[in-house]
This record gives C-alpha cells, structure tokens and sequence, in this order.
C-alpha cells in the first residue's frame, strides 16, 4: 500500500482537476487498495486510434491530466516533424458527452501555448465533419474527443495525421514515446478558456465547413433528386442528427423521421443500455415508430455518427442488415456505370462476396487488416499509383466510407447514399432485399457470423493467444463437414505483403470453395472474436435461406473455437 499510497499522491500533485484530486484523494482515505490499483496501475496506452477508457481519476483513466498530458506529446511531435510550430493548424473537435468540451478545450490550450495554430469546432460535432475539415483545411492534425459507440462511462482521443486519415505505424509509436517524455500536467503550459478568448492562434473553424462537406458529398451521388420516401432516422442520442437533417434535406429527401426520444445529443444515452447500432434493442425505438409511421426504411447512427446501421420491412416486422449486406449493396451502387476503374476497399474479415462483384465489374479490389486506417491508407495509395478511383471502403462493423469525402468511416454520407439507393430500386417497384437476392443468385449465398470468447481474470488474454496458436500450428482436419484446406498465420510473412496487410494477430482458416474462418484476438479487451463466412445457393425464398446458413456459420465459429479448447 506504501507505493500505491505515494504515487497515488504524486499523481494528486499533478493533476489540475479538483475533481478527479478529490476522488483519488477519497480512495486513499479509505486505504481502498483495489481502487488506487486499478487506476494507478497501467495507463492508458496510446496507439493508432489514440486513447480511450473508463472516464476517472489516474493514468488508467480518461481525464484531463492524460489529455493535458496526451496533448503535449502531440504538440513536441509536431514540432520535431515541422522542425517548430507548424503553419498548417490542427483542428479540434469533440461529441457530447459530459467532458467532452473541456477535454477538447484542454488540447486546444495545450496546442496553443506551444504555439501550434489550432482550428476548434465550438460546438459538439460529427466525428465525419471533423475528419473533412482535416482534409479540407489541410491540417497537420486533428483531434476529436469521442468514445464513439462506448457505454456513457467512457471518453476517447481519437488522432487524424497529415492526410486526414487516421495514423498509422510508426507515427503512434512516436507520438507515445513523445507522451512519455512529458513531465505531470500541472506543469504543462496551457492556454486557459481557448475557446473565449479572443486569440490568433486558437480560431473556430470557418462556419462554411458543412456546406463544404455537402458539395463533396453530392458529388459522390449517382442521384440527383430526393425521394417521398418515409425514412425513420435515430442519432442513437448522438451527434448526427442535425447534420443528417441538413444533408436529406438539401438532397430532397423530404421525409425523413427523427426518433423523438433519440434525437438530441445526451451523453447518458438514456433510452438505450449501449448505444450501438449493432447491440440486440438499439433500434427497437426506431423500429416501433417504423412501424407506426408505415416507414420504407430506417436508418441508424451510432453517437459519433461514423457507423451506419440499416433495417428494412420484411414479413410484418422489421430486420437489420448485416454490415456486411450493407457494404455489397452500397459498393455495387457505387461501382455501377462509373466511367473511371473503381477502386474498392474492405478489411480482411469483411465478406469475400465484394471482391467477387468488383472484379467481375471490372474494378479493383483491396483487402486489408482489420481497421479504417489501413482502408483509407490502402485506397488513397492505389489511387496516387494510378490504378483508378477510390469510390469505396468498408468493414463489416456497420463502417462505411464513399469516395475520399472523408478519409475514415463516414456514416451521415453512407445513410445519404444508401437512402439514395432505395429510392432508385423504389422507383423500379424493388426492395434492397430484393437487389440482395439478385446480388446471392449471381455470386453465391454469402453470409457471415461472428463468435467471441472473453476470458477475464489472471492468464486471461495469455489464454486466447495461446488458442490462436494451436490454431495456426496445429490446425484441425476438419471444421463441421468441410476439409481445412489451408492455415495463413498474418503474424508472419509480412514482408511479402503491402503495408496495409503486414503483420497482425489473425489467422485464417480456408475452407475452399465453401468459406473461410478467421481468428482475432481483440487489441483493447481478453477478448477473442472467430468470424465465419460461408457461401451456399439461394432458392426460392433466399432470407429464409439466408438465415439458415447463418445459424451454421456461427455453429461452425463456435466449433472452431471449442477445437482450439476455448
């Protein structure tokens, strides 16, 4: 207790937060030993997606003493990349949850008082309008403060770079190493209240910014009137759905139906116990006033309004499309009659279905490791190589992004675009579960499921990786009634691929001609995920076929995961 107890009171020293002084100092009172451990144990590790965690006092916990902290390593940084203050600005930006602002004013001080030019939404934002505005106001970086889809207890610093796409190895590393360096917050010089006082270097970013952001984004459409038809929309409590009124309503997409209960931004998320898209009761609001309003489609954002979700009618009720059917239907609109070579992008463990539609299109097609940096990366290289037009990216974690509008998930374009899509098949008298059953007859059934297996505790994470490895070093016969055909282990052989599929924790079982599995250790939890895709032939009632060989693909991840003794 003695070394928890001192550097319990190191921390309370340096930390500028009375509020977070006074819960550490709360735990030292009552000698909480398992409280001061699990917050001064560790810290919040910086990597590609930058930081996020439990919101509290500590160096494992999100608060303004790690992003003082986190924003001075940016700032030392840039100013060894720029060899001094940059004249390019660094925007800022942040969502709504409670610490959301202050967080960003803090990295905005931060960024100030070393003299960086910072450019700051003065209002909570979209995470997509923030990526733009990198792109757009050619920054040397951006941050927004966000825990995207997180529970309501957590925050976030997500980090953009100098091409406004998320970075990439080694500019984490070295931005980590430069966190490091820095000394306790209190000592970190720091602009107070940058966002009202009148200051050159630390400005708002020009009011503009949206239309310049919606002139891009209808650029991207095949579509150039709106619809009549009833879209039921939900924020999920986040940021998206002023933005999202703006964009339907300049495309002239008139009816578009707000969930009342959801619509403003509330970082406690009330309505809702994870406010994720993809989370079992997420939309059941949505679904309940798409039923009552006789609506053709809903569509969903998560709180930071990177992610899509899509639900359609079907048999009396209502039903989510994965994000994998999302991503086909999105990226066969998007490559259909396009004059240019399309380049199309999805991560290694999204379906195999689009690289089959792409190539018989005609188009390029990229795999990459899991993640929208190495997408975005992927797409802008192939682009500057001269192999055609970047029109799409996806994953199959509801994350979607069209053309280079915006360089990470975009899921306000992505609902514009496929609002756009359902109205053309509408004015054909089809549905999108229709356009999916044709898209299954030409390419095969494909479907995919996801299992994971979560190992808390001591040994927990050593656990998984250890099932990884019996995976790949001795790997099953056979996987329910299919012949392993082949093991890639991505740990290895990664100079023999191109920087967006080097080395990562995956591996990959083939089935051959019926499918594959993957295994994934997750990077941030002890947390293992299998994903399954399969490809069987669609007959006269292709959902109902659907669903079947989705309930075997999940059988056969869980089986896979039982063969390696989880």
């Amino acid at each position: 207790m003695s070394d928890l107890t001192s550097r319990a009171k190191e921390w309370i020293a340096g930390d500028p937060d009375p509020a977070t002084r006074r819960e550490l100092q709360e735990l030292l009172d009552r000698g909480d030993t398992a409280g001061l451990s699990d917050r001064l144990d560790g810290s919040l590790s910086f990597g590609t997606a930058g930081i996020r965690g439990v919101v509290g006092a500590g160096p494992n916990r999100m608060n303004r003493a790690v992003v003082i902290r986190t924003s001075r390593g940016l700032a030392d940084y840039l100013l060894d990349v720029y060899g001094g203050p940059p004249t390019r600005p660094v925007v800022v930006g942040f969502d709504a949850r409670p610490d959301s602002r202050r967080f960003a004013e803090d990295t905005a001080g931060v960024l100030g008082a070393a003299e960086i030019p910072v450019l700051y939404f003065p209002e909570f934002a979209p995470t997509p309008l923030v990526a733009f505005a990198a792109k757009h106001l050619a920054a040397a970086a951006a941050v927004v403060i966000t825990a995207s889809h997180n529970p309501p207890a957590y925050n976030g610093y997500k980090v953009y770079g100098a091409n406004a796409a998320q970075i990439i190895p080694p500019t984490d590393a070295q931005i980590a190493q430069a966190i490091e360096a820095v000394g306790p917050a209190s000592g970190v010089p720091l602009l107070e209240d940058p966002f009202d006082a009148a200051s050159d270097i630390v400005a708002p970013v020009p009011p503009h910014i949206f239309d310049c952001y919606w002139v891009e984004v209808n650029g991207q459409r095949r579509r150039r009137s709106g619809s009549e038809l009833k879209i039921v929309y939900t924020p999920l409590h986040g940021v998206g759905g002023e933005a999202v009124g703006e964009l339907f309503a300049r495309a002239g997409h008139r009816r578009l139906l707000p969930v009342p209960e959801q619509v403003a931004p509330d970082g406690s998320f009330p309505t809702v116990e994870f406010p994720n898209p993809e989370e079992p009761g997420a939309l059941d609001l949505a679904m309940a006033m798409a039923e009552s309003e006789g609506a053709d489609l809903i569509l969903a954002n998560d709180p930071d309004a990177d992610r899509l979700a899509v639900a359609l009618p079907f048999g009396g009720g209502w039903r989510l499309l994965s994000g994998n059917e999302i991503g086909v239907l999105l990226g066969d609109y998007l490559i259909t009659d396009i004059e240019s070579t399309p380049i199309v992008v999805s991560s290694i463990v999204s379906s195999p279905m689009l690289k089959r539609l792409v190539e018989k299109r005609g188009g390029v097609h990229e795999a990459t490791l899991t993640g929208f940096k190495w997408i975005v990366n992927a797409g802008l290289t192939l682009e500057e190589e001269g192999r055609g037009r970047f029109v799409f990216g996806y994953e199959e974690a509801l994350g979607y992004t069209v053309g280079g509008t915006v360089r990470d998930k975009d899921g306000m374009s992505a609902a514009l675009i496929f609002a756009d899509l359902a109205a053309d098949l509408a004015e054909r008298e089809r549905s999108p579960w229709e356009r999916l059953a044709e898209l299954w007859a030409e390419f095969g059934l494909w479907v995919s499921a996801q299992h994971s297996v979560t190992r808390t505790g001591p040994g927990g994470m050593e656990s998984l990786v250890e099932a990884v490895d019996r995976i790949s070093q001795e790997p099953p016969e056979t996987v329910g009634e299919w012949r392993v055909e082949a093991v890639t282990d991505y740990r290895v052989g990664a100079e023999s691929r191109p920087p967006w599929l080097g080395a990562q924790a995956l591996v990959e079982v083939d089935l051959g001609e019926v499918g594959r599995l993957l295994v994934r250790p997750s990077g941030t939890e002890p947390k293992l995920k299998i994903y399954a895709d399969l490809v069987g032939r669609v007959g006269e009632r292709p959902i109902q076929d659907r669903d079947r060989l989705t309930a075997r693909a999940l059988a056969l991840a869980e089986e896979l995961g039982a063969l390696a003794g989880l």
